[in-house]
C-alpha cells in the first residue's frame, strides 16, 4: 500500500490520486503522482494525449503543418520515426523524407 504525500502547497494531508495527479481538495493544488521523479530528470516532453516521450520513439502527426519559409506541407498521419527530444520551443528533432524539422510535441501522438 502506497502512502499518499500531504499537500506541497498548505501541507493538509486530505489529498488524494485521481489517475496521474494527486489532489488537494483544501487549496485545488494538483500536481504529478511522479513528481518527483521528473524533477530530476528534468522536464518531461509529452504528446498531445500526455504520453511521454523518449529519443527513438515513432510519432504521428495529428494535424496538417504549414513549413514556414517554404511552400511545404507536413500532411495530418506522417509518421516520423526516431525522433530526438531537444530544448527549446520546438521540443523533437526528426527527418521526414530526409529533409530536417524542429516539430513541436503538441502536434504529435505516439505511434
Amino acid at each position: 500500500m502506497s502512502t499518499i504525500p500531504a499537500c506541497p502547497q498548505c501541507g493538509m494531508d486530505h489529498t488524494y490520486s485521481d489517475q496521474a495527479l494527486y489532489i488537494c481538495p483544501d487549496c485545488a493544488h494538483e500536481w504529478p503522482i511522479n513528481a518527483e521523479d521528473s524533477e530530476e530528470d528534468g522536464p518531461v516532453v509529452r504528446d498531445s494525449n500526455g504520453t511521454p516521450l523518449q529519443d527513438g520513439d515513432d510519432v504521428l502527426l495529428i494535424k496538417d503543418l504549414k513549413v514556414k519559409g517554404s511552400s511545404t506541407n507536413l500532411k495530418k498521419g506522417t509518421k516520423v520515426r526516431g525522433i530526438r527530444i531537444i530544448d527549446g520551443d520546438h521540443d523533437i528533432a526528426c527527418r521526414i523524407n530526409g529533409t530536417p524539422y524542429e516539430l513541436k510535441s503538441e502536434f504529435l501522438k505516439k505511434a
